[in-house]
């Protein structure tokens, strides 16, 4: 089972008191990398909800989780009068009012337009019942997050099979295309091989002949990359069914075939072999870029 590691997921709860949004957003990485962005109010719980995050199968990506708080309860903040602050004020409005002989027009509205004589006190949050609130959103979050790099990482791995079977029609191909070859040029090296010994008038065993076109034709000979490439393709297709995070050990695999898939090329001496391996080279790219895509 595949899990891509580019998804979406978010949860909101609205109650009489506090309203909150969660949201995970996520893109590839080689490890997880996970960011919590919150209100100051909640740094202290930051330590929790990583811990609640990372408590869902989400083991790889860059994850950034943000979350949204308001409290709408009245209770939330309590204003205060700063009075040492208004009775310097209201003094120097009185020695303003004397000093110009102007009209006595002090009052509670008119001290009360200056702002400063009031401070806004925080009343403490009680994090624990903040925390009650939230944990359930997060999670609710995070399984809609995993959700999604399921459906996306079903279809990736429907498509990375699909080209693990054609990169299997392509080695078949190869197979039965090199066993004639194989004998063609067997053949060709022992005809050359008779015919150069002939003009330089040398006589050589055929039994030594044979030995020697044998012996080349071992060094061209592909079957047991072939064997090891089919094992690679087998191992690839029986990780696609496992139900862990497998992108490294995927990746891992599919370079392990893709040597198999090289030297095949640089033994081939038929043209039309070295057309097939071009084109599982490119189909194993292809898988490979995928395979970034995987958790």
């Amino acid at each position: 089972m595949f899990r891509s590691m580019t998804a979406y997921g978010r949860a909101a709860l609205l109650t009489d008191e506090r309203e909150i949004t969660v949201e995970l957003k996520s893109v590839n990485s080689k490890f997880l990398d996970l960011s919590v962005k919150t209100p100051r109010a909640l740094s202290p719980l930051e330590a929790r909800i990583k811990s609640a995050v990372t408590a869902h199968p989400i083991s790889r990506g860059r994850v950034d989780v943000f979350i949204n708080y308001v409290n709408s309860s009245s209770s939330g903040n309590t204003l205060a009068l700063d009075s040492a602050y208004a009775e310097g004020y209201i003094a120097a409005l009185r020695e303003l009012r004397d000093k110009f002989s102007l009209t006595d027009d002090i009052s509670v509205m008119t001290v009360a337009q200056n702002r400063d004589i009031f401070t806004v006190r925080e009343v403490g949050e009680d994090l624990d019942a903040v925390w009650a609130d939230i944990l359930p959103v997060i999670d609710e979050a995070c399984r809609e997050f995993v959700a999604e790099r399921l459906r996306e990482g079903e279809n990736l791995r429907r498509d990375i099979l699909a080209k693990i079977a054609h990169l299997r029609t392509l080695t078949d191909r190869i197979e039965e295309i090199s066993k004639g070859e194989i004998e063609s040029a067997r053949d060709r090296i022992k005809q050359r091989l008779i015919a150069v010994l002939a003009d330089n008038r040398i006589t050589v065993d055929e039994n030594r002949i044979l030995t020697e076109c044998a012996i080349w034709a071992d060094k061209i000979a592909i079957d047991e990359e072939l064997v090891r490439l089919r094992s690679h393709f087998a191992a690839l297709e029986d990780m696609a069914e496992l139900d862990i995070p497998v992108g490294r050990k995927f990746d891992f695999q599919l370079q392990e075939s893709s040597r198999e898939i090289n030297t095949i090329g640089s033994k081939c001496q038929n043209a039309d072999i070295a057309k097939l391996v071009v084109e599982m080279k490119n189909e194993s790219e292809k898988i490979r870029e995928q395979i970034q895509n995987i958790e």
